[in-house]
């Protein structure tokens, strides 16, 4: 990407951050967005095992999309936004520790977070205006990309080191593939899966993550 390129879209990247963040004070982002109606369904089936009556898994979500916009990512700060949303709502102030929000964030699992992107990105296409289409079709894009993480027991397990990785020398290694909507941009669809391995393969993960039907 050439640098004046990039440079605009990091632009637009950050514009759009401030206007979640600047919707008014005593507001999370995407309080309006993401709502329990919305996203019935999603809600219901983590909150069954939920018992922690102010981090919800619907404003631990808000929460934590308010830390990673914001500049400062600091837990302290996410959970002093949080404090003013509840008395901007006529709710009593809950405490400012950061502990049970980091527990409650540690919680939401990979698919309750795809769940969320994938249905608002099925949102945003039914909305797509004719004139966005392909000639009057939805079109519809595949991608994928790898990601590493903290080279831990637990991540090894769900993500085994590749065969030529060992213990301590490398980072297990997750592959991502989503369906994009060429209309809006959106996630349509999205899979994990194990870097390596019979049936991890990209073809693999895009059978496993294409729209019935197609």
């Amino acid at each position: 990407m050439r640098p004046t390129v990039h440079g605009r879209f990091a632009r637009q990247v950050d514009f759009l951050r401030q206007q979640f963040l600047q919707e008014g004070q005593g507001c999370l982002p995407f309080t309006e967005i993401l709502s329990a109606e919305c996203f019935p369904r999603v809600f219901e089936k983590i909150e069954r095992c939920w018992n922690d009556s102010i981090y919800t898994p619907l404003v631990t979500l808000w929460v934590f999309l308010g830390q990673v916009l914001s500049a400062d990512h600091s837990c302290r700060v996410a959970v002093a936004r949080l404090i003013a949303h509840r008395v901007a709502q006529g709710l009593k102030a809950c405490s400012s520790r950061t502990g049970a929000y980091c527990t409650a964030r540690k919680r939401l699992t990979e698919q309750f977070f795809s769940a969320v992107a994938c249905l608002v990105g099925q949102k945003l296409d039914a909305q797509a205006k004719t004139q966005w289409l392909w000639k009057g079709r939805r079109v519809f894009l595949f991608d994928g990309s790898t990601v590493s993480m903290p080279d831990t027991p637990e991540n090894r397990k769900a993500y085994p080191l590749v065969y030529n990785q060992k213990p301590g020398a490398g980072f297990p290694i997750a592959r991502i593939g989503a369906i994009i909507s060429l209309s809006c941009g959106a996630i349509l669809n999205l899979g994990i899966c194990r870097y390596a391995g019979k049936g991890q393969g990209e073809v693999s993960l895009l059978r496993r993550v294409l729209p019935a039907g197609v």
